[in-house]
């Protein structure tokens, strides 16, 4: 079991999720409910984790202004708080969240504030300790004055090092990180389906070419390679084989989150040495257990073992073989 698991978010945010019974553009609303989170990926990766009590540690850059909300949290949960602070506010996020059936989140992401080289710098000098096979999560969106290559770069001084990575990103900073040599990929990444389409430049509805470029990515030399489908569940490839895992079914509840849960559970797993089959079910858990609890929190351990407990193993192949049906929406 290696050392404190590391989160790093350069794009954080104070969710703002508002609850409606349905969204009609151009048209006043009434909101039935509104909560405010502090987030951003890496900080969801690290409140679950921290629930599951795995020792974590956070940095990445964070508004002055606004860091109160993060600070009560980490301090809740006794998440080890490296965040570099940078002048003005953490941006907000707005989620519209349909409470109908069948309803959808809406996302409206605020600008964030300017963060510099010597800012992104210090990010860098803040994670000097980490030590070979350590796990590294770089997780979300980046600031927006900060390069492409961002994640690039970080990866490849973390795995000069020996650390292990998990990239969890999309667009340009995913494309970019996906050019590094071999030896300066991250240890595993978590698309979800329009995510691992736009990498492979073409659509992928049918399964097996779906299985086929996740298996693709792990050729490059990712050591694991975790596809969130949704409603679909996931499909999970490493140097064990390749498995479909579909989650337990559940009472509907809100979506947000469920991929960081996922991401949180899969890292907890590798972190424990488990096999790909307890990776699968893990991640499954975390998330489906999040889909009951605002916010990112899980339930208590009982019940996410008994999510676990839950999930269908299928092969994937045999799964990619037999499944036809609509396309889902991936988290």
């Amino acid at each position: 079991m290696s050392g404190p698991v590391r989160t790093v978010t350069l794009n954080p945010a104070i969710d703002q999720t508002v609850a409606l019974d349905t969204l009609r553009p151009g048209q006043v609303h009434r909101a039935l409910a509104v909560r405010h989170d502090p987030g951003g990926k890496g900080v969801n990766v690290a409140s679950c984790l921290a629930d599951w009590g795995v020792p974590t540690i956070v940095t990445g850059l964070l508004g002055a202004d606004n860091a109160a909300p993060f600070e009560a949290l980490f301090a809740a949960k006794a998440i080890e708080d490296r965040f570099v602070r940078v002048p003005g506010d953490t941006r907000t996020n707005i989620k519209l969240l349909e409470t109908s059936p069948g309803g959808t989140t809406t996302d409206i992401n605020l600008p964030s504030p300017f963060a510099d080289a010597a800012a992104l710098a210090e990010v860098r000098r803040r994670l000097d300790d980490v030590a070979p096979d350590d796990l590294v999560v770089l997780s979300g969106s980046l600031a927006d004055s900060l390069p492409d290559d961002t994640y690039r770069r970080l990866i490849g001084d973390l795995r000069a090092i020996g650390a292990r990575v998990v990239l969890d990103a999309s667009g340009a900073p995913l494309a970019e990180a996906l050019t590094a040599a071999e030896d300066a990929l991250p240890f595993c990444i978590k698309p979800n389906r329009h995510e691992l389409e736009t990498w492979a430049g073409r659509g992928l509805e049918d399964p097996v070419a779906l299985l086929a470029a996740a298996r693709a990515l792990h050729g490059m030399g990712i050591a694991l390679v975790t596809v969130s489908l949704g409603a679909q569940g996931a499909l999970f490839v490493s140097g064990e084989g390749a498995l479909h895992v579909a989650p337990p079914v559940l009472e509907a509840g809100s979506a947000v989150g469920a991929g960081d849960a996922m991401v949180a559970g899969l890292t907890a797993a590798v972190r424990a040495g488990a096999s790909l089959e307890a990776v699968a079910r893990l991640s499954t858990a975390f998330a489906t257990g999040k889909l009951r609890h605002p916010g990112a929190h899980l339930p208590d351990g009982e019940t996410v073992l008994a999510l676990a407990a839950l999930a269908a193993i299928t092969p994937a192949q045999d799964w990619a073989r037999r499944t036809t049906g609509p396309r889902q929406t991936a988290h």
